[in-house]
């Protein structure tokens, strides 16, 4: 049988609950085959960053080889990438290619507050990543820094991603994510003019280490299956909301999700 695929290309993370780990999960349980090109090993739990070793933009360009010229992903996620050359070498692979479905999630701060990337980087990413996405996935920390503005309320959220998508281009669509305080689990998807609110129910649970990795991989892993954009967020809400739900409580700070869920539910 053939089977629709995703490739994420990002961080790893040892616990398993954010990076790499996560993205393979979710695509996995999302129903597309997951590969993944590693961009950083970090040493990571649920209480902290402790430590990043990049990989080198030559050893990153032999992986993304590696799997395009042999299982071409039918949807591309992005996540932790630290450096101006490896960013660099990510936009050229990609454009050669000519990936599609891309999901960006700009990866700039950790759940846990530990900063994830380098200044000048932020540039490169902009300029170079960004503008090829289908989708990017920014959260509030994240879309101020994008937008260089202030988000406190709705009004501004939606600013916010229209000033996003037009530092892009004006043809990728912004998925703003409210979760940091503002407005519940609301998201914002600025999308070919169109302003689209997703209702999210905030969900008692602290453990929410890796939500973005998994938000923006399962949206990827829709887009591969063939969904459209909206159908693609709506599904990935729908996903996340009920990994926190099942209330796993790993570690000894921030814990993953339930990337599994729905293994358990017929039991």
């Amino acid at each position: 049988m053939s089977m629709k695929t995703a490739l994420t290309i990002a961080g790893s993370d040892c616990s398993g609950g954010a990076g790499i780990q996560a993205d393979i999960k979710t695509m996995t349980m999302n129903g597309v085959y997951a590969m993944s090109c590693i961009t950083a090993l970090t040493a990571q739990n649920t209480t902290g960053v402790s430590g990043i070793m990049e990989v080198s933009p030559e050893f990153l360009k032999q992986q993304l080889d590696a799997v395009f010229t042999d299982i071409f992903p039918d949807a591309v996620k992005i996540g932790m990438v630290s450096s101006p050359e490896l960013i660099e070498v990510i936009a050229e692979r990609l454009r050669s290619y000519k990936a599609e479905n891309i999901v960006v999630d700009p990866v700039m701060v950790a759940t846990s507050g530990s900063k994830l990337i380098a200044d000048d980087a932020i540039e490169v990413l902009v300029e170079k990543l960004m503008p090829l996405a289908t989708v990017v996935t920014p959260n509030i920390p994240e879309g101020e820094i994008l937008s260089g503005m202030k988000i406190t309320s709705k009004e501004e959220m939606e600013e916010a991603a229209k000033k996003i998508s037009g530092k892009l281009g004006g043809t990728v669509s912004v998925l703003l994510k409210g979760g940091h305080s503002i407005c519940d689990a609301d998201d914002l998807l600025y999308s070919e003019g169109q302003l689209t609110w997703y209702q999210g129910k905030r969900i008692d649970n602290p453990n929410t280490h890796g939500t973005g990795c998994t938000l923006s991989s399962a949206i990827a892993a829709n887009l591969a299956a063939g969904k459209n954009l909206s159908d693609s967020v709506k599904n990935a809400k729908t996903y996340i909301s009920e990994a926190l739900a099942a209330g796993l409580n790993l570690g000894k700070g921030s814990g993953p999700l339930m990337h599994n869920y729905r293994l358990f539910e017929e039991q």
